[in-house]
């Protein structure tokens, strides 16, 4: 994470990004300034490293953004809907992992869809 945290601050540092926004995830408090000091004074978004909490922060870090805002309950359903989609969704691009680009993708076209559907 530091590598990719790193790249997202310079692009918005050197190139002036104002509009570019960027966020940090931790699953601790304090870890942050541990191993990260050059972004002390970054808040990060403490996630306690469980789905509900990652789901509590998501809807922290939506309120940066213009649009609709989904509620924990509705990223519950959607994230269901996909465990229960994942089964068939690996089986059809013959893979083990969610993480191999066929999947990850057919994973967030679905995501997508069905938070169109419960979003407003």
């Amino acid at each position: 994470m530091p590598f990719e945290l790193g790249l997202t601050v310079a692009t918005r540092t050197v190139k002036g990004k104002k509009d570019h926004q960027w966020f940090v995830c931790e699953s601790k408090n304090f870890r942050l300034m541990k191993s990260l000091s050059d972004l002390n004074g970054t808040d990060p978004f403490i996630h306690d490293g469980n789905v509900g909490g990652i789901f509590r922060e998501l809807c922290n870090m939506f309120r940066r953004l213009s649009g609709p805002q989904p509620t924990v309950q509705q990223m519950w359903k959607v994230y269901r809907e996909l465990r229960r989609s994942l089964p068939s969704v690996l089986t059809e691009a013959g893979s083990e992992s969610m993480f191999t680009a066929r999947v990850f993708k057919d994973l967030c076209v679905m995501a997508n869809a069905s938070a169109n559907m419960r979003v407003h």
